[in-house]
């Protein structure tokens, strides 16, 4: 009978040490996170710089893993595949979140069917930029020169239904300024076009836009955002300068989970998110990459979302942006 409890009692300890090690392994367990751009691009900067601080908030491993290509889609492809269990994670901007799958005529993906917001990370407002040189000094002087002549502005974009395009046709149209579109496969060549006078307007990311006021090679008009940049506090918000308020729509990125991950798993994600605000070399960092830390909820990633969409959807149907 002895033998038999002694016998009882060691499956029960060693079925504790089990379940411990079980738990503990899981604590350990690195988490993926997704980068939908190259490395050495932005967005796998601020994706780096987040996994890091969120892996010493959580006191576990992030481990990065890039999946550049078709705007994001093959990344969400593979976000897709996984279980959701949350141990992948993606960094995702507002051009995936807001516009890429409006511009396929069958959806590769649904951004607020798909996935589950963990949080947002920050905004960083585009600018609308113009020659030196030309006399163009705010939206006015630019409107002048549109309706002088023929066609009216030529104006760049990194492509095809991105954000810079939709923000300055919506603008265009909002002036009643006669204007081409001219794309160009990313933001360097549209900015060599526009110092070179091959176009006359473009709108760019602010960091690139800053090193090239500074230089004296570009005057910005117009921040599309609801508040001035710290970086170029002289500039004028879009409405400031007499344009639309419903136009003051910054680039944002943000991190998501497949849809269905367990809600305590990406709380926690949250929670470790918001406390990186407060870590200064992590705000040091994002600064130096001219994003501006926001605070979030788990919902609101999906929030913003759903807000942007309400603008640029009706934008693409109207241009006929959607291909097969």
């Amino acid at each position: 009978m002895k033998t038999a409890l002694r016998l009882f009692r060691f499956a029960c300890l060693a079925a504790l040490a089990g379940s411990a090690l079980s738990t503990t392994a899981q604590a350990q367990t690195p988490l993926q996170v997704i980068a939908q751009q190259p490395p050495g691009s932005g967005s796998d900067a601020m994706t780096r710089a987040w996994a890091e601080c969120a892996s010493r908030q959580i006191n576990q491993s992030l481990v990065v893993l890039n999946k550049p290509g078709a705007n994001g889609i093959l990344a969400i492809n593979y976000l897709k595949a996984q279980p959701a269990d949350g141990l992948n994670l993606m960094s995702i901007g507002m051009s995936q979140m807001s516009i890429t799958p409006f511009v396929h005529k069958q959806m590769p993906y649904d951004p607020i069917k798909d996935f589950d917001g963990v949080a947002l990370i920050g905004t960083s407002p585009l600018v609308l930029a113009v020659p030196a040189g030309m006399g163009i000094q705010n939206l006015a002087d630019l409107g002048k020169v549109a309706r002088s002549q023929a066609g009216g502005i030529n104006f760049g974009s990194p492509g095809k239904g991105s954000p810079a395009h939709l923000l300055t046709t919506a603008l265009a149209e909002a002036m009643n300024w006669p204007a081409t579109h001219v794309p160009f496969v990313g933001e360097g060549a549209g900015l060599t076009a526009l110092m070179g006078r091959q176009i006359q307007a473009m709108t760019l990311v602010i960091g690139t836009a800053a090193t090239q006021v500074k230089a004296g090679k570009l005057v910005p008009l117009a921040v599309f955002a609801s508040e001035r940049s710290s970086l170029m506090p002289e500039v004028p918000t879009i409405s400031e300068a007499g344009g639309p308020k419903i136009l003051a729509r910054p680039a944002w990125i943000a991190i998501v989970a497949k849809k269905g991950t367990p809600p305590e798993l990406l709380a926690k994600l949250n929670e470790a998110t918001n406390n990186c605000r407060n870590d200064s070399a992590y705000a040091a960092r994002m600064n130096t990459m001219n994003v501006t830390l926001t605070a979030s909820k788990p919902a609101d990633v999906v929030a913003w979302a759903a807000r942007d969409i309400a603008v640029w959807k009706p934008l693409i149907d109207k241009l006929g942006l959607a291909i097969e």
